[in-house]
């Protein structure tokens, strides 16, 4: 907890609002940030120019992706609009402007040779990043009532944007997720006897606070240590930290000798949106899996594979060379 009052009455607010913890520890960041800049003027104090003076520091002096930008700004506004009641108005800020890069991404060989040199749970973690489409954190925040073994299907909830979404399960993995799940119950079962479980969300902890004893809030992928609720500050048990994870690939990726490129948890995603494209699915159905609210981020993919639109060959390729 922040030694600021008025931070804190921030904190307070965006609890009230509903907003994930993840944002509010982003959000908060930032306008500690942008009050530190502003030489720890309060924020009423300030207006729309202040802002956008802010905004130029971090695109020229800090040199700050533009999605750092945005997060920024929305973290701002956020404290204007709706916390101060002072609306921003139109800003007129212009994002600086920044080439596209092309994300990088496996084939199918090099995404066996990687999943070969994991252990059973981290075989399970990599392999729904890349059968399901999934960022490492939705992967990791998965409950054994987010997976449907009938219709095969994968739903996250509060993803990017707070938005829920259902995606693809591999059927190969159904074998090894139900291991996973009854390892998980095990786990959750020996909580219980102490009187804890798995951390809720929001404030579901106080409408239902025996819900921790039911299987289906039980994360598919529990950290091996107990913490405090960050909102009851009870006891319970977390899943696994993305760190864990990242370690896990370096160790492979080192094992599978393919280091040639910067692999990340985030381009088993890549690959998956890439994979679907070159097998001739519609970009529209791509977009609804990866949850993007723009098919424009989508669009990306096409560039990966070399072509906008699926079937589209190069002129060199039709050719008769005698």
């Amino acid at each position: 907890m922040s030694k600021s009052p008025f931070l804190n009455s921030i904190r307070e607010a965006m609890r009230q609002m509903g907003y994930s913890l993840r944002t509010e520890k982003t959000y908060l960041y930032w306008i500690r940030y942008y009050i530190r800049f502003n030489q720890l003027k309060h924020p009423s104090e300030l207006g729309g120019e202040d802002v956008i003076r802010f905004l130029t520091y971090l695109a020229n002096q800090q040199d700050v992706a533009i999605n750092t930008q945005r997060t920024a700004l929305n973290a701002i506004a956020f404290l204007y609009n709706k916390f101060l009641q002072q609306p921003l108005g139109e800003l007129g800020f212009t994002y600086a402007k920044r080439s596209r890069r092309i994300p990088v991404v496996l084939n199918a060989a090099e995404v066996q040779t990687i999943l070969q040199h994991f252990k059973t749970r981290d075989l399970v973690i990599f392999s729904l990043l890349y059968g399901s489409g999934l960022r490492i954190t939705e992967c990791l925040r998965l409950r054994v009532k987010d997976i449907d073994f009938e219709r095969y299907s994968v739903t996250v909830h509060d993803g990017k944007g707070n938005k829920d979404r259902v995606t693809l399960l591999p059927r190969s993995l159904e074998g090894p997720l139900k291991s996973i799940i009854n390892q998980s119950l095990i786990c959750q079962k020996e909580d219980n006897s102490k009187g804890i479980g798995p951390s809720l969300p929001h404030a579901l902890y106080k409408k239902y606070p025996n819900a921790f004893r039911q299987p289906g809030w039980m994360y598919l992928f529990p950290s091996q240590s107990l913490c405090a609720h960050p909102l009851s500050g009870e006891i319970c048990r977390h899943h696994l930290h993305p760190s864990v994870a990242r370690k896990a690939l370096n160790k492979a990726k080192s094992l599978a000798g393919v280091e040639h490129k910067p692999i990340s948890c985030h381009t088993f995603r890549h690959s998956f949106a890439t994979q679907l494209l070159a097998n001739g699915q519609d970009i529209r159905t791509v977009q609804e899996l990866l949850g993007h609210s723009d098919v424009a981020t989508t669009q990306i993919y096409t560039h990966v594979l070399g072509q906008h639109f699926a079937g589209t060959q190069s002129p060199a390729d039709l050719l008769i060379v005698t």
